[in-house]
């Protein structure tokens, strides 16, 4: 009994030390890292095998499964990847985090005092920051081992005490011990370091938990590590959400068929057969046989799983209704532990510019189309829109002024200072665009009513704008400040056309002269919407990093409304 205390205390300082080492070597191994491995992870996931590979190499290189799958929620939710490209992500991760339980499977106790002293020499000695990190990635593996074998001396006499036998015992459950690997792995955050615990336990030589109840347990901590992802996506989009809820589902799925399949076929002694004299290795190989055969058996009904997350996450109604929100952008970016990077920052920034662009442009439209055939609603709806634009300008550049405060390499400052441009041009067209409708409704109030071949002119101005609207989109970075050049310049010498023509109208007494001064002022709002257009064109020109993207892609939360009423005042 008197070795009960310092057992305990040897079993927690282990545990502490096995917890932080991961968490000191997860994080060196990010920072080595750095952005690109987000970037790829962004960008190499269209293909399900590739994108399952993409997930457990980033995992394996990172250490940590919750990184990636965190990171995978904040790509959904900047817009940069859909939710079929999540969930190959989340599988590859589940795979990837079983490399660390590998490792720690192996007997390197006698070895590990060196490699810990290695990493800590390097990370003294040297001030680059990355050789730094490659140091206390080093130290960390060191102390990893170290603690697995304070934890192994440690469970050797308390596992002897009856009391300790009772309670295993008690547990003895699939059900209970699946509950049971949940709550452990939410008080440690980590699934790698629940296992790592189990096989010190095996270790020790303690015959406390048969590999059948490990085994279990080892499928609660796959449920219960899903929880960080989870609360990651709160507070973001729809579909971040639903993200964070495929993690979920996928280990409950892959728990559920595994229980069922050990209730019928002998797998724990399956798997006892593929290393007999070793548990360690056993509980290892419980948990990367786990993740590799879900996801070989999940990985053909992704759609499936994808319609099934959709259905227990529905849309919510305020998204069809107008409601005023951000799509792709939220507060965890902007946060000092964001761990989207900055280049995905950006990515969300243009899709929540985009959208903004869309209403803008749309505003533009309608409110021409107003002065040729004005109505109620069609006020209403511009009135709605030039307010959802408002906010979006103000939310976005909150983001971008709280961006800049943080380190920024050259290239991301030109990103976002040309954001910034991008914003204000697009807020001063909406601007421009209620100017016009305010035109429409001064003609109807007076009862003016301008020339037939007025209205000729207006259906050009219509037709151009969506031109200029659509090279803003259609173009390349490369050439969408040259195109747009040419639209501005083309409704220059529209503008100074009309102006001409004007003036003849009102010679002639083909058009009042109040009518006439209306038409003037908007076709000063014609001609600096161009300006605006090529502003914009110009500020996507200063950075490879911005990218608009087309109004399909870029549907507000309130586009459906949004249409029936722009139905209403187009006919």
């Amino acid at each position: 009994m008197n070795d009960i205390l310092p057992s305990l205390l040897g079993l927690c300082s282990g545990m502490a030390l096995f917890l932080y080492s991961i968490k000191i070597t997860s994080g060196s191994l990010q920072a080595i890292a750095g952005d690109k491995l987000k970037n790829i992870l962004a960008k190499l996931t269209g293909n399900r095998i590739l994108g399952v590979a993409v997930g457990a190499g980033i995992t394996i290189l990172v250490q940590s499964s919750t990184a990636t799958s965190v990171m995978a929620v904040g790509f959904v939710n900047a817009g940069l990847m859909n939710l079929y490209q999540a969930l190959w992500v989340i599988m590859g991760a589940n795979i990837g985090t079983c490399f660390t339980t590998q490792i720690i499977a192996f007997d390197v106790g006698a070895v590990a005092p060196v490699v810990a002293f290695v990493g800590t020499f390097f990370c003294i000695l040297t001030k680059n920051k990355k050789f730094r990190s490659l140091g206390e990635a080093v130290a960390g593996l060191g102390f990893i081992f170290i603690a697995m074998s304070l934890m192994k001396d440690s469970m050797a006499p308390l596992s002897e005490l009856d009391e300790v036998k009772e309670i295993f015992a008690a547990i003895n459950n699939p059900f209970v011990d699946i509950i049971v690997g949940i709550i452990f792995v939410n008080v440690i955050q980590s699934s790698a370091a629940g296992v790592g615990v189990l096989m010190a336990m095996a270790a020790s030589g303690s015959q406390l938990i048969t590999l059948e109840q490990a085994m279990f347990i080892i499928f609660g901590l796959n449920i219960g590590t899903c929880v960080t992802a989870v609360l990651s996506s709160i507070g973001g989009s729809r579909n971040a959400t639903r993200a964070g809820m495929l993690h979920l589902l996928f280990n409950v799925l892959g728990t559920c068929i595994f229980s069922l399949a050990s209730l019928i076929l002998p797998v724990a002694e399956w798997i006892e057969q593929l290393s007999p004299n070793d548990v360690a290795r056993q509980y290892a190989n419980v948990a990367l046989i786990f993740n590799v055969v879900s996801t070989v058996v999940l990985l053909p009904f992704g759609k499936l799983i994808v319609k099934l997350v959709k259905f227990l996450v529905p849309d919510k109604n305020g998204d069809e209704a107008g409601v005023q929100s951000l799509k792709y952008l939220n507060p965890r970016m902007i946060s000092e532990d964001n761990q989207v990077g900055t280049e995905v920052l950006i990515g969300a920034l243009c899709n929540e510019i985009s959208r903004m662009l869309v209403m803008a442009g749309r505003n533009v439209q309608m409110s021409i189309e107003a002065v040729l055939d004005n109505s109620e609603k069609a006020q209403e709806t511009i009135n709605e829109t030039e307010e959802y634009v408002d906010y979006l300008n103000k939310e976005i550049s909150y983001y971008i002024s709280h961006a800049m405060v943080y380190e920024l390499s050259e290239k991301e400052a030109e990103a976002m200072s040309a954001l910034f441009k991008i914003t204000g041009n697009i807020e001063r067209m909406g601007d421009h665009a209620t100017n016009i409708a305010g035109y429409a409704n001064l003609l109807e109030s007076k009862g003016l009513k301008l020339s037939e071949k007025a209205r000729d002119e207006v259906d050009q101005m219509v037709k151009t704008t969506t031109d200029a609207y659509n090279v803003l989109f259609g173009s390349k970075p490369g050439s969408v400040h040259i195109r747009m050049a040419q639209m501005e310049q083309k409704i220059d010498d529209m503008t100074e056309d009309y102006r001409e023509h004007q003036l003849e109208r009102l010679k002639s007494g083909a058009c009042s002269g109040d009518a006439c001064v209306v038409y003037s002022e908007m076709l000063t709002d014609f001609e600096r919407l161009g300006d605006h257009m090529l502003n914009i064109a110009e500020a996507v020109a200063e950075s490879d990093l911005i990218h608009l993207v087309s109004p399909e892609v870029a549907a507000a939360p309130s586009d459906t409304e949004h249409k029936k009423k722009a139905a209403v005042a187009e006919v």
